[in-house]
C-alpha cells in the first residue's frame, strides 16, 4: 500500500473542504480550515476503507453461505426421491378454517335476522 492507496480523490478533497468552510469560525484562517479540511479527508478516506473491508467480509460470508447451501441441496436432491407438493390431507385442512368461518357468518346472521 504505497501512494497510491493514501491518495484521496478530488471528489473528496472538494467535499472535505466544503464540509470545513460550512463549519468555519468567524476569525479562523485559511490554513486553519486547510488542516480542518485535510482532517475530514482523512476520515473520510479511513471511513471508505472500512466500509470498503465490510463490503469483502459480507461478500465472503455471502459466498460462502451460497456455496455451502448449493452444496446441501445438492447432497439431498441426489438422495431423497421427490415428494407431492400437497396431499389431500392438507388440502383438507386448509379448507376447514374457511368451513368454520362460513358457518359462523350463517349462524351470526342468522340470529340477527330471527332474534
Amino acid at each position: 500500500m504505497g501512494k497510491q492507496a493514501d491518495a484521496v480523490s478530488p471528489e473528496t478533497q472538494q467535499e472535505a473542504m466544503r464540509v470545513a468552510k460550512a463549519t468555519q469560525k468567524p476569525g479562523q484562517t485559511k490554513a486553519q480550515t486547510k488542516l480542518i479540511a485535510q482532517g475530514i479527508e482523512k476520515g473520510i478516506a479511513q471511513y471508505k476503507k472500512e466500509q470498503k473491508a465490510k463490503a469483502r467480509a459480507h461478500d465472503k460470508a455471502r459466498k460462502k453461505k451460497q456455496k455451502q447451501a448449493s452444496e446441501h441441496t445438492d447432497t439431498v436432491t441426489a438422495s431423497a426421491p421427490p415428494q407431492p407438493t400437497t396431499s389431500a390431507r392438507d388440502r383438507s385442512d386448509s379448507r376447514l378454517p374457511w368451513l368454520l368461518l362460513v358457518i359462523s357468518w350463517i349462524g351470526f346472521i342468522s340470529y340477527l335476522w330471527v332474534g
